[in-house]
């Protein structure tokens, strides 16, 4: 886990979303919390994460969803070099 997420109010934050329990909460809670745009952006993210742990190209998934070949190249450094985090929610 990254040291820098580690305070007070950003445990709060995830606590907060762990209490939502349904796909219309999430709605209501993230529309409140971020931009469209902010949550599109998590969205296809998510759907470029996805599309790399099923073994798509980074010239497929150009082509497929509209993401920068920098936010591509983060995503994937994240799947390579990160916690898990992706790999363990898509999975489940």
């Amino acid at each position: 886990m990254i040291k820098q997420l580690q305070n007070d109010r950003i445990k709060e934050l995830f606590e907060t979303i762990l209490k939502l329990e349904t796909i219309e909460e999430c709605y209501e809670f993230f529309e409140d919390l971020c931009t469209i745009k902010e949550i599109e952006a998590m969205s296809i993210r998510l759907l470029a994460a996805k599309k790399l742990l099923e073994g798509n190209t980074y010239e497929e998934i150009l082509d497929k969803v509209d993401i920068s070949s920098a936010t591509l190249s983060r995503v994937s450094k994240a799947i390579q070099y990160g916690d898990g985090g992706y790999k363990k929610l898509i999975e489940k």
